[in-house]
């Protein structure tokens, strides 16, 4: 399947969800899942695109974090093959699933995670770190849903994992970050193998990937940088509200509402998500200025939104 004529639109979405992946550590796959199917892919397509581009993207991403000791291995032997076991089950199951009765559902499921990233961006609490046992009892159950979510719902392992062991607050921020990237490798090859199997190689949109790919590469450089001069609760509340605007015209279709509601809650939602950022970005500043710190040079990574 080709995109033709789109192929520059996907090439900047892959560029774009690299750079929201690099600064809040998740959010590739449910940004580009979320713009393809807004260019018109398929559900299952638009997963199974975005899943063989991170073949490359988490590669490269988890040997950076590796590159700079960000990566506990003991947790990612017990986080990445149950996620990629989850990621193989949600492929196929998706991949069997009429793309009508399955597009407004992904859409649900992705709102859903735009909230998750939303909340994570306005509670800005920090994370007390403990020693962590990481326990197969755990972990497993936790890899197996979030990789059936990721593949399943096009996107989903970095807001579920890294979410969940912040919140459990036993690691360091930089070290979930790392553990999750390093694990998504799995994922990603799980769920791409079920789509292989689910959809046929020539169902895939190979030019998608191939873009895919090339516009996250490109922006990995600059969403380093972007993490030094952004703050991440400000582009968090950006992330979750472009996806929540997204998503929300099918989303209420779910429960019957018809296309004009559809369109005002769409504007309310244009008109908060400029709201809510512009405060969250007037607190931050405020915040650093009363610290003493630079908002332009601080390159701390808030683990409330990573």
């Amino acid at each position: 399947m080709g995109l033709g004529t789109g192929i520059v639109a996907v090439a900047i979405i892959g560029f774009i969800a690299q750079l929201v992946d690099g600064a809040l550590g998740m959010g590739y796959g449910v940004t580009s899942t979320t713009l393809l199917l807004t260019a018109g892919l398929t559900p299952a397509v638009a997963s199974a695109s975005v899943h063989f581009a991170e073949l490359g993207t988490t590669l490269a991403s988890g040997t950076a974090h590796w590159r700079f000791g960000n990566v506990d291995w003991k947790t990612v032997s017990r986080l990445a093959l149950p996620g990629g076991i989850g990621g193989f089950l949600g492929a196929y199951v998706l991949s069997n699933v009429d793309a009508e009765i399955a597009r407004p559902w992904v859409s649900l499921a992705l709102s859903t995670l735009a909230l998750l990233i939303l909340f994570r961006a306005i509670k800005g609490t920090a994370v007390r770190v403990r020693a962590f046992a990481p326990r197969w009892r755990t972990l497993g159950p936790l890899g197996v849903f979030a990789g059936f979510l990721d593949a399943a719902g096009g996107g989903g392992w970095g807001p579920v994992t890294t979410s969940t062991l912040m919140a459990a607050g036993r690691m360091q921020p930089r070290m979930v970050i790392g553990t999750v990237s390093a694990s998504e490798f799995l994922v990603a090859a799980g769920a791409s193998i079920g789509f292989l199997l689910g959809l046929g190689a020539q169902a895939i949109a190979w030019d998608a990937v191939a873009v895919l790919l090339l516009g996250g590469v490109i922006a990995a450089p600059i969403a380093a940088w972007l993490v030094r001069h952004i703050n991440h609760r400000t582009l968090g509340a950006v992330v979750a509200g472009m996806i929540l605007i997204t998503n929300s015209e099918r989303v209420l279709a779910l429960v019957g509402v018809g296309p004009e509601v559809a369109l005002a809650v769409r504007v309310l939602l244009i008109i908060g998500t400029i709201v809510l950022t512009a405060a969250l970005h007037v607190t931050q500043r405020n915040a650093k200025r009363a610290s003493g710190s630079d908002p332009r040079t601080s390159g701390h990574l808030e683990p409330e939104v990573a």
